[in-house]
C-alpha cells in the first residue's frame, strides 16, 4: 500500500487506530479529528475535508492508493484545505453526523465518506469514493467556490446543520406515546416485513445482502409467540443459505461482512467482529429452536475462528480482518482448481463437486470460492456413500486445505478493541453456552467480561477503544447498550450476581448522561462528551441494532430481573414512542420488534433455588425455545428481588414460575417448569 521507504510522516503516526496509521505516510497533511485541526481551520479560514473510513474497507484502500498517496493530489488538498482523517469505528459519533448530512444532500452514503465542511464544522458537500481525476476536479471546484462564493456555501451549510439538529420526534411525527401492544399490530409488523423476503435464497429481495441478524431473530421470536410457521421457514432458509454460501468461510469459520450477489455466494471478504458476534447469538438461538446440526457447526467453528484469530492475550476481541491480502481482495480465501488437486490428489473430484469448484474458476480470475448447495447427507446419497463416512472425509480434506491456507500471507488485522463490539461478543458467547452447555464458551465469556470490566470500565463510565495497553475516547450509547446486554446475558447463564449489578450501575450512568428527559429517548453521545455540531439519537437498526432499541430491551429485562418498575415503564414508553415507525418501516426496527413481540404476552419470571440451580437454569433454556423469559438462580434464596422469600423444598432444587409478580405452584424439574410455560 505504502512505499517501502516513505518520504512523509504526518500527524496520524501518533494515533493508535490501525486505520489512521495506514495513512501516516501519505503526503496529505492529515490531522486526526481534534481541536488542533479545527482551530487551524478557523484561524486560517480554510474549508475542512473530513475523510472517514475503517481499516477493513476495500474502497478506502483503493482511494488511498489512487489519490491520497499521490503527491499531485496531496498538493491540492494541503494547499486549500485542512485535511482530517477519521476512523469511523473509533468515532461513530462524527461518522453518524456527516453520513446523515451527505444523505440529506440527496447523495448515496457509504465508505470512504468524504465531506467538505466550513471552518465551523458545518457540511456543505460530500460523497463516497471518487476516482483520482474526479477527486482532483472536485477539490479545485470546491476551493474556487469557497473563495468566490463563500457566503452561499455557508448558507447552504447552515441549512444542512439545522436539519441535523431537528428533533427526530418532530421529524417523524412521534409526539404521542402509545403503550398498547397488541397481537394485531404485531401481525402488521410481521406482514409488512415479510413483503421484502427473498423466498428462493433467503434474506431480503436485494443485493448486496448483509446478514442482519436482528431480522431473523425477530422471525424466530414471532414464530414462537404466534405459531406462524412461515416465519420459521424463512428464518431457516436464510440461515441455511448463509451457512452454505461463500459469505461463510467454509474452512475456517466466520462470516464476511456481506455478499455482493443475491445468493450469498461472492462475499466482500472482510470479517467484522460485530457481525460474527451477533451471528453466534442467532445460530445458537436457531439451534435451540430447531436442533439443526448445521447451526451447531456454524457456532462452534465461528467461536473457534474468533478465539484463534481475534482474541487478544488479555481477553478482548479485536475489531476486524481486512478483505485484502497482498493487495488483492479475497486472495487469502480463494483457490484455483490446480491448488486443490495438488493437495487432495484423487480425492479432488468429490470435494470439488461438493464445494462447487470449477477447473476454470467459479469467480474472478480463475479463482474459486468454496460454497455448497445441499446437506452432507443429501450429497452423500447421490454418491451412495455412508453420510458419516462422507462427513469424516470432508473434515479431513478441509483440514488439509486449511493447513495450507494458514501458510499464506494473512489479511490485515485491525487490532483495536471496541467496547460495544465486545459487548456483542460477550452476548454471543453467553448465548452459545446457553444453547450447548459447552464449558469453554462460558470461560471465554467470563474472560471477556473481566477484560471489559477492568480495561474499558472506570467506575460506571466506559471508554470506547483499547489498544497498546490503554483505553481512550468516551464511549457512545451503543457501547453502554451492548455491554449492559452482555452482562445481563452472562448473568443468566453464570448466575454470578456481580454481572447483573454491573449492568445496573452502567444503566444508572446511561440514564443520567444519555437520556433526553423530554423525549424519553437516548442521545448517542453522553452529556460530558465532545460537543459536535449536533447531538443525535440513533433510532434505526443498521448492521447492528439501534442503540435505543437495545437500551429499551435492556431496561425491560433489567426491570424484571431487579424489580425496578421505572425501567420497565421507560422501556414500554420507548417502544410506544417508536411504534408508528415500527409499523411503517419494520425492516429498520426488527430489534425493537423482538421486544414488541415479548410485550404482547406476559414475560415469565423464573426463580431457581437449590443445589442444582445452574443445571436447572441451563436445562430450561435448552429443552425448549422460549425467549420471553428472565431467569434468576442461586443455591439459596434472598439477594436479588426475584429470589426473595424463595426456598428449596425438601432440600431439592425448586423452580418458581411467575407472571406479573404472581407466582404459580413451585415445581421440582425443568420439564415441569416448561410445561407451565407452554400453558
Amino acid at each position: 500500500m505504502n512505499s517501502p521507504n516513505p518520504p512523509y510522516t504526518n500527524r496520524l503516526s501518533q494515533s493508535d487506530s490501525p486505520y489512521l496509521l495506514q495513512h501516516q505516510h501519505n503526503p496529505v497533511d492529515w490531522y486526526p479529528w481534534g481541536e488542533e485541526a479545527l482551530q487551524k481551520a478557523r484561524s486560517e479560514e480554510k474549508p475542512i475535508i473530513v475523510s472517514i473510513g475503517y481499516s477493513a474497507c476495500h474502497w478506502c484502500h483503493v482511494m488511498e492508493r489512487e489519490s491520497f498517496e499521490k503527491e499531485e493530489v496531496a498538493a491540492l488538498m494541503n494547499r486549500d484545505f485542512i485535511c482530517i482523517k477519521v476512523d469511523r469505528e473509533e468515532r461513530p459519533d462524527v461518522d453518524q453526523i456527516y453520513m446523515e448530512a451527505v444523505q440529506a444532500m440527496g447523495l448515496q452514503g457509504g465508505w470512504p465518506l468524504n465531506v467538505f465542511l466550513t471552518p465551523e464544522q458545518k457540511p456543505f458537500y460530500g460523497g463516497t469514493y471518487f476516482p483520482q481525476q474526479n477527486w482532483m476536479q472536485l477539490l479545485q471546484s470546491v476551493a474556487k467556490a469557497f473563495r468566490e462564493n463563500r457566503k452561499d456555501l455557508e448558507e447552504s451549510a447552515e441549512k444542512f446543520t439545522e436539519a441535523l439538529r431537528y428533533s427526530d420526534i418532530r421529524k417523524y411525527g412521534l409526539d404521542s406515546v402509545n403503550s398498547t401492544f397488541t397481537g394485531g399490530d404485531l401481525e402488521k409488523i410481521y406482514t409488512g416485513f415479510a413483503k421484502a423476503f427473498d423466498s428462493k435464497h433467503g434474506g431480503l429481495n436485494n443485493a448486496p445482502k448483509f446478514p442482519m441478524p436482528e431480522h431473523w431473530q425477530f422471525l424466530l421470536r414471532y414464530w414462537e409467540a404466534t405459531g406462524e410457521n412461515k416465519a420459521l421457514e424463512h428464518a431457516r432458509l436464510t440461515l441455511t443459505e448463509m451457512a452454505r454460501g461463500g459469505i461463510y468461510d467454509q474452512l475456517g469459520g466466520g462470516f464476511a461482512r456481506y455478499s455482493v450477489d443475491d445468493r450469498w455466494f461472492a462475499p466482500h471478504f472482510e470479517k467484522m467482529l460485530y457481525d460474527n458476534a451477533q451471528l453466534i447469538s442467532l445460530y445458537s438461538e436457531a439451534y435451540t429452536a430447531t436442533g439443526d446440526p448445521l447451526y451447531k457447526k456454524v457456532v462452534y467453528q465461528t467461536i473457534e475462528w474468533a478465539e484463534r484469530e481475534m482474541l487478544s492475550p488479555d481477553g478482548g476481541f479485536y475489531a476486524a480482518l481486512d478483505a485484502d491480502s497482498e493487495g488483492e481482495e479475497g486472495k487469502f480465501y480463494c483457490w484455483s482448481y490446480s491448488e486443490i488437486e495438488k493437495i487432495l490428489g484423487e480425492e479432488t473430484e468429490i470435494f470439488c463437486d461438493y464445494y462447487n469448484i470449477d477447473e476454470h474458476g467459479n469467480w474472478e480470475g480463475g479463482k474459486n470460492i468454496l460454497y455448497c448447495r445441499e446437506s452432507t447427507t443429501d450429497f452423500a446419497g447421490k454418491y451412495e456413500l455412508d453420510p458419516a463416512e462422507f462427513e469424516e472425509f470432508l473434515q479431513e480434506a478441509e483440514q488439509k486445505l486449511f493447513r495450507v491456507r494458514e501458510e499464506r500471507p494473512r489479511p490485515g488485522l485491525d487490532d483495536k478493541i471496541l467496547a460495544g463490539w465486545n459487548g456483542l461478543m460477550l452476548t454471543g458467547l453467553a448465548d452459545a453456552y446457553a444453547a450447548f452447555g459447552e464449558q469453554r464458551f462460558l470461560q471465554l465469556a467470563l474472560k471477556n467480561a473481566r477484560f471489559i470490566a477492568t480495561k474499558l470500565q472506570e467506575g460506571s463510565k466506559l471508554m470506547r477503544s483499547y489498544k497498546n495497553g490503554k483505553a481512550g475516547i468516551d464511549a457512545c450509547l451503543e457501547d453502554y447498550a451492548f455491554i449492559i446486554q452482555g452482562y445481563i446475558h452472562l448473568y443468566e447463564v453464570s448466575f454470578e450476581e456481580e454481572w447483573l449489578l454491573k449492568a445496573k450501575a452502567l444503566t444508572k450512568y446511561t440514564l443520567q448522561n444519555f437520556l433526553d428527559d423530554q423525549e424519553k429517548l437516548f442521545f448517542y453521545t453522553g452529556a460530558g462528551s465532545e460537543k459536535l455540531i449536533a447531538r443525535k439519537k440513533e433510532l434505526f437498526d443498521n448492521v447492528i441494532p439501534s442503540s435505543n432499541s437495545a437500551m429499551a430491551m435492556n431496561l425491560y429485562r433489567l426491570g424484571l430481573l431487579l424489580d425496578v418498575q421505572k425501567y420497565r415503564k421507560l422501556a414500554e414508553d420507548m417502544v410506544g414512542t417508536l411504534q408508528k415507525l415500527l409499523l411503517a418501516e419494520p425492516r429498520y426496527f426488527t430489534y425493537l420488534a423482538c421486544l414488541y413481540t415479548g410485550l404482547t404476552k406476559p414475560t415469565a419470571e423464573i426463580a431457581i433455588v437449590g443445589p442444582q440451580y445452574r443445571e436447572f437454569g441451563l436445562a430450561i433454556t435448552q429443552l425448549r425455545y422460549y425467549p420471553n423469559k428472565v431467569i434468576c438462580a442461586a443455591p439459596v434464596g434472598g439477594g436479588l428481588p426475584l429470589l426473595e422469600n424463595r426456598e428449596a423444598r425438601e432440600d431439592k432444587t425448586t423452580i418458581y414460575v411467575c407472571y406479573n409478580q404472581s407466582c404459580r405452584q413451585p415445581v421440582l424439574t425443568p420439564e415441569a417448569a416448561l410445561e407451565m410455560l407452554q400453558k
